[in-house]
């Protein structure tokens, strides 16, 4: 019986304090709200019981960020997109930020397992002053469990209404993008790391965060299959593409506690959920 779960996550400052309410109906829900780096900053982890989605299911995932608060959101394993029977299984992330709120989207990695029909579509709506840094990060299929992406299809969607819209079909058939020099060129992982702001950034400012991710890119064992660009002046995007996760996650990493240090004025700090 395919699964609709929603959850409807809101933050608050108040007080000092940045306090999380939600409602969920499914199987979706947040674990206890931590503070590691002091009450302004609210760390949830989003959780899914069931651990994947088959073809009919839907996860539907709402979050509004009010006026001055700042929340970190991540899950505690890759989520997955399994084999369907004809249905599709759709992931929809809505992520509304009020004036000066600051929202950190990092769940991990989506698996496409062979045979799924899958949909992952991401929007967010900024208001002026608000700053959203993020990733999305996709495996298809399980190359080291010899589990190769052969069949289905994932379709991505990933949008600022307005100003940014990312939007593609990759299907397991298209070897000429899948596996071509103008494709994926064999990759089975594709990320891309986003920072986005309400209030366009100044010049210097989204230089200094360009100049800082291709100073990390550089050096690093994926400097081939990653770019940083800003198609937009409150856009800034890392592209990535790696033979499996773990490159592109020890990557993406860096960039984000570059970019918190640099855009925020924040120390490194990682979801403790990281490290079990």
């Amino acid at each position: 019986m395919p699964w609709h779960a929603q959850l409807q996550l809101d933050y608050s400052l108040e007080a000092g304090r940045c306090v999380a309410r939600h409602t969920h109906t499914g199987p979706l829900r947040i674990l206890q709200s931590l503070y590691p780096e002091g009450d302004a900053i609210c760390h949830n982890v989003l959780v899914h019981p069931p651990g994947g989605l088959v073809g009919g299911d839907t996860l539907d995932i709402a979050v509004h960020a009010q006026s001055g608060s700042h929340a970190l959101i991540t899950t505690p394993g890759a989520s997955r997109f399994y084999r369907s029977d004809g249905q599709s299984a759709l992931q929809r992330s809505q992520l509304r930020l009020e004036r000066d709120a600051r929202l950190e989207w990092l769940p991990l990695e989506a698996i496409c397992y062979s045979g799924c029909l899958a949909e992952n579509r991401i929007t967010m709506d900024l208001a002026p002053g608000a700053e959203l840094m993020g990733w999305d990060i996709t495996a298809l299929g399980l190359p080291n469990a010899q589990l190769p992406f052969v069949a289905g299809h994932l379709r991505q969607h990933i949008e600022v209404p307005g100003v940014w819209l990312e939007r593609g079909m990759l299907e397991a058939s298209d070897t000429r993008l899948l596996d071509g020099p103008v494709g994926l060129a064999g990759q089975r992982c594709m990320a891309s790391f986003f920072f986005i702001a309400g209030t366009p950034l100044g010049r210097e400012r989204r230089q200094a965060a360009l100049d800082s991710a291709r100073a990390l890119i550089a050096p690093h064992a994926l400097a081939r299959t990653a770019g940083a660009t800003s198609p937009h002046p409150g856009v800034i995007v890392v592209r990535v593409l790696a033979p499996v996760v773990e490159p592109a996650m020890d990557l993406l990493r860096a960039l984000r506690h570059a970019w918190r240090q640099l855009l925020w004025d924040k120390t490194p700090s990682s979801p403790r959920i990281w490290s079990m």
